[in-house]
Order: C-alpha cells, then structure tokens, then sequence
C-alpha cells in the first residue's frame, strides 16, 4: 500500500494542495475550520510529509532554537514542552539554549541572526536585553520573541497582557477584603520590563478601587524564584505592620512566600491570602494550592512555532506584529480557603 500524499489529503480535506501546504509548513494564515479540516485528513490517511526532501531543496536544517534564560524555571520548561511537540507535528527539530539572562550571550544571538546556521530561526525569551539591544536584530533572520516585550518592524511578539493580569490578580485581592497587599518582585532597571508591567498592573487595581498604595509594600528581588520569595516575604513578617495578602512576579516566587509564612506558624489565606503568577504544575499541588494569574501556554507555544514557521517559509522578511494569548485567574486554596464538601 503506497505512502499518502499531499494530493490525498487535500482531496479529503476538500481543499487545495497549496492549502494543505499552508498548514503543514506555516507558510500563510489558514482560518481555524480549515486547519481543522486539513489536520483530520492527515490524521485520517496518517501523511507525513517528506521534511528532509523539502529541507534540503530549500537550503535549510529543518531545525529551530527556543532560547530561555533559564530551564530550571518551571514556566520555561512547561512552555518547551507545549512548543516542542507542535514543531515535531511540522517536521521541525528544537535546539534548545539557557542564556542565564546574561545580556552579553543575549545581545550576542540577536546579532548573529542569520549566520547562526545551525538553525533556520528562533523563538526567543529574552531577559538581559533592554528593548534598544532588540533594535539591532538582523532583520532577515527569523524571529518570534516572548515574554513581556514589545515588537518591532521586524520581529513578531507573543505573550499576555501583563499589566491587565496583574490589575486582576491584585483585584482579586482587594475583593476580598485586603488592604495592605504586598507586592514581591519589583524590578526597577532597564532590563526588567516584566516586574515593570507587573507593578503597574499593581498599581491600576490600587486606583481602581480608589486605594492608595504603600510604596514600602513593594518589594524588589533580582530573580524571580523560591528564595527571593521568602527572603522577600521574610522582610514583610518582620514590620511592625505587615501585610495580609501578597502578589508573587511568579508562582515559584509566591511559593517561596508561602513556605516563608508557613514557617511563621501564620495560616493561609486566614492570616496573609497570596496569588501568583504563570499557573505552573507545582502550584496546583501545593498546600494550600496557590491562586495564579494562567497565561494560554498552548496558545502561545502554537502560534509562536506557527509564526516563526511562516516568516521560515518566506523568502522577503514579513512586518512583525503583536500577538496576545489569553489568560485566566485561577482562585485556589491560598486565597479563597477550602471549600467545605457536603456530607
């Protein structure tokens, strides 16, 4: 029984060999329905598209590079594992690189862009890098960036609307009663736009709801991890007025409050009610489990690979645009208590 083809598929799937193509290789937008129709067909004739051909009569390695600044971060190696699976489905191979934030290895591989030829392009979470370090981007290279940055002409963004998400985590604060809410995770430097964006998200759910804030419940730490966020939380304890409710930069940082407070032999959500941000596994399974700000990482993960794909399949550089994934605040144990079963 011979091989199906491209032909096959789009004879099933109703549809143009050029559009089963589109959908295969990223090369162009497909509206859902049809992407739908197509991946069916394929599913249904179990087509696998011939990547090495295609790869080498196109001068490529069929492989791309996801850069994150660290794997040790349960937010990056969730979303590598979101992302990996969608580029094997398009026949790509992922190289996968930790910059540990560092702004010179940073600043390199945005400068090598296209004599990096290990790989065809690459889907980029910088850390290090202030927004005029992205400016010198080779524009031909291809190039999806993540996290909380802003595109330019040349490259395409992915994310959430962090400063949005951060105003819902603090209101969520705030509508239950809260008032001296802490804030741990400040990053106030050139390079740390995502504190930024999520200070001030902070600070819009303060002034809607007509509160000021404390500027010495603010709290800064250099990285985003467990021990900052005791350390930080630890700080909070110690005042002669400390707060009763905390927004965590991320959930390893709210879990590094929790144990902080655990410790203090003080009860969550009773005595401080804590949020965070990211929705990693290991927040479900905390106890209490920890209410988070949950970014769409499956969202993210395809139409990063999708776009990066598509300027791949390219030859002229396309404009970059700003692509916004959805979020949704998950309210568990750690700020809304337990919830009493039925007899």
């Amino acid at each position: 029984m011979r091989d199906a083809t491209l032909r096959d598929v789009a004879q099933l799937a109703g549809v143009s060999a050029r559009t089963v193509s589109n959908v295969v290789n990223g090369y162009a937008p497909v509206t859902e329905p049809t992407r739908e129709k197509v991946e069916k067909a394929i599913k249904e004739l179990g087509y696998r598209p011939n990547v090495l051909a295609r790869n080498l009569a196109n001068g490529r390695s069929g492989q791309i590079a996801v850069v994150v600044p660290f794997l040790d971060v349960p937010y990056f190696s969730e979303l590598l594992q979101a992302i990996i699976p969608r580029a094997r489905e398009r026949g790509y191979h992922v190289l996968i690189d930790q910059t540990d934030g560092d702004p010179t290895h940073e600043r390199e591989l945005i400068r090598r862009g296209a004599r990096a030829a290990l790989f065809d392009g690459m889907i980029y979470s910088p850390l290090g890098l202030a927004q005029e370090d992205l400016a010198e981007s080779d524009p031909t290279f291809p190039l999806v960036l993540l996290g909380e940055r802003s595109s330019n002409a040349f490259f395409d963004h992915v994310g959430i609307n962090d400063v949005e998400a951060s105003r819902e985590a603090t209101a969520h604060l705030i509508g239950l009663g809260r008032r001296r809410i802490a804030a741990i995770g400040d990053q106030p430097y050139p390079t740390g736009e995502a504190a930024q964006l999520r200070t001030l998200g902070y600070r819009q759910a303060h002034a809607d709801a007509g509160l000021p804030v404390d500027e010495s419940l603010i709290v800064q730490t250099r990285r985003f991890n467990r021990a900052d966020g005791a350390a930080a939380m630890r700080a909070l304890l110690d005042r002669d007025d400390p707060p009763d409710a905390a927004f965590g930069y991320n959930d390893t940082v709210a879990l590094g409050a929790l144990h902080e407070v655990l410790e203090r032999g003080l009860r969550v959500p009773e005595d401080i009610a804590l949020i965070g941000y990211d929705d990693i596994d290991e927040g479900r399974y905390a106890n209490p489990a920890i209410s988070t700000i949950s970014p769409d990482k499956d969202a993210i993960a395809t139409t990063a690979v999708e776009r990066l794909l598509m300027r791949i399949g390219n030859k002229e550089p396309l404009p970059g645009i700003e692509v916004r994934a959805s979020h949704r605040l998950i309210a568990r144990h750690s700020t809304v208590g337990r919830v009493q079963r039925a007899e």
